[in-house]
């Protein structure tokens, strides 16, 4: 193996958020002072995703949120989400699911379009999400006063295995066709 590919493999397993090729690209150039080619580094990339992909490994590199991070394979999911469990304080109220959902489609959303579609106040379960780095304060509106704006967080992309919000489900792939009731006309 590459003593490079070991650098890299090092960097992605030492970050807790997924690794974009720039950051390595920064962190190579800075350690061995030379310049080093995208196509370069994702030869590399490709190799240890081939190494771990073998059966002898638990782990895999995986492409999220436009970066690479390594992760459990699927067969493992539940013995580790077992130990996640017991490991966890304290879940996400329903309040902060919800909340959590609105802002996951809507965002760029401001509290008061969250507090619109929840019908309550929603100070705390923002702060919650803040507090966990689900969410993130993405900007301000144009509107009066300036209202600060949220979106998702790069660990909530980690976190539901995304590269953007698009690849959130639809809301039609979420509806249960039986739960309906009469007949449905057009």
């Amino acid at each position: 193996m590459n003593k490079i590919e070991l650098y890299i493999e090092a960097l992605i397993f030492s970050s807790e958020l997924s690794l974009r090729l720039e950051e390595i690209l920064y962190c190579l150039q800075g350690a061995f002072e030379q310049d080093f080619e995208d196509k370069q580094v994702l030869a590399h990339i490709d190799n240890i995703r081939e190494k771990y992909r073998q059966d002898d490994f638990a782990i895999e590199l995986i492409k999220l949120n436009n970066g690479y991070q390594f992760l459990t394979k699927k067969e493992y999911h539940a013995v580790v989400s077992m130990l996640q469990a017991r490991r966890a304080k304290k879940k996400l109220s329903q309040a902060a699911m919800e909340t959590l959902a609105i802002i996951a489609y809507k965002q760029p959303v401001t509290k008061t379009d969250i507090e619109q579609i929840r019908g309550v106040n929603c100070d705390y379960s923002i702060q919650k999400l803040l507090e966990k780095e689900l969410i993130a304060i993405v900007g301000k509106a144009e509107a009066v006063g300036r209202p600060i704006l949220y979106g998702t967080s790069p660990l909530f992309m980690d976190y539901f295995g995304i590269n953007s919000a698009n690849e959130l489900p639809q809301i039609k792939e979420l509806t249960n066709e039986s739960s309906t009731i009469g007949e449905a006309t057009e």
